[in-house]
């Protein structure tokens, strides 16, 4: 239902960010223009630049540069995927080959690079430096978080505070710029901007909490993604760290050996031992909590049909079974 509305609401603004999109991919090399158009027409949620849009929208923005911005960031995100299912040697994506199994490593990265090259040429063009800025901080802060994602794999020391930076860096601060954005361009005031930021943060802090908790969980036809990828590639996300701190000796001992070895034959053990220990449970608590926080980030807008939206956007994103 809330979906239905969700996709009602901004139609008309997505289908200007789509057109954007298809603009601005183009490209004279034939390969970057099949590369980029298999990714972004791969039926993602576009949730990141509908963000944009919200934001926007919540704080009265009048203009068109809010559809060129939300094509900048799913540009930004797009890149980041493609380089992550090599980083990741995925195969699968949404229930399709990845651009890396079907075109091969080398042109997923170089048409990564094409996506985030293009991606600056259009903030540019927006002429706001706080824009520049914002965009720039949250690509190098991901990049952080690749390497530091990539630093702990098959690592079953790390702990919950470690795993939740990568998640803030990796994963939550494209939402952030996203938000802070479409404060930025309707000339919001200062505490206005970090209210939209922070209910981004938290936002995209509870959407991964709950990829974590789907790996685990979920219907694989509904998320197009194999259930234990996580575990096959060694990370150690907050059901496996709960689980291991909260289990027997021995419950721990099986999922520190499946961490470090990423060993997916072990997957039907540690599942056990993860719904044993509830696990999932209190990552699920733990996404509704980060949903609390962002709700009462942005309590002080103006109501409105946008705000509407961004609450019951979040309490979406802690709730869903894909």
């Amino acid at each position: 239902m809330f979906l239905n509305n969700f996709n009602q609401l901004l139609a008309v603004d997505m289908a200007a960010v789509d057109r954007v999109i298809r603009t601005r991919l183009y490209s004279e090399v034939v390969l970057v223009n099949q590369v980029a158009e298999y990714i972004v027409s791969s039926g993602g949620k576009r949730l990141r630049p509908a963000l944009v849009v919200l934001s926007a929208h919540a704080f009265s923005y009048q203009g068109t540069a809010h559809h060129d911005l939300a094509a900048v960031v799913e540009f930004i995100h797009t890149a980041t995927l493609l380089h992550d299912d090599v980083v990741d040697e995925s195969g699968l994506r949404r229930g399709r080959e990845t651009a890396n199994a079907l075109f091969g490593n080398a042109a997923s990265i170089l048409v990564g690079d094409f996506l985030y090259s293009r991606a600056f040429q259009m903030m540019v063009e927006v002429g706001e430096m706080r824009v520049m800025q914002t965009l720039s901080d949250a690509t190098n802060v991901i990049a952080e978080g690749e390497v530091l994602q990539l630093l702990n794999c098959n690592d079953a020391d790390v702990d919950a505070e470690n795993y939740m930076r990568v998640i803030h860096y990796k994963t939550a601060k494209l939402f952030e710029a996203a938000m802070r954005l479409g404060a930025i361009i309707a000339k919001s005031s200062p505490e206005e901007e970090e209210a939209a930021a922070k209910y981004g943060m938290h936002l995209g802090t509870a959407f991964q909490l709950i990829d974590d908790v789907l790996d685990y969980s979920a219907n694989e036809q509904e998320t197009g993604k194999h259930l234990g990828d996580d575990l096959a590639e060694g990370k150690p996300t907050l059901p496996l760290i709960y689980a291991m701190q909260h289990g027997t000796p021995e419950q721990a001992t099986v999922v520190r050996g499946a961490i470090e070895q990423g060993d997916v034959e072990k997957f039907t053990d540690v599942l056990q031992i993860i719904h044993a220990t509830g696990a999932l449970e209190f990552t699920r608590q733990q996404a509704m909590r980060e949903v609390e926080f962002a709700c009462l980030a942005i309590a002080d807008l103006p109501d409105s049909k946008y705000k509407t939206c961004l609450v019951e956007l979040a309490h979406f994103a802690a709730t869903r079974q894909y």
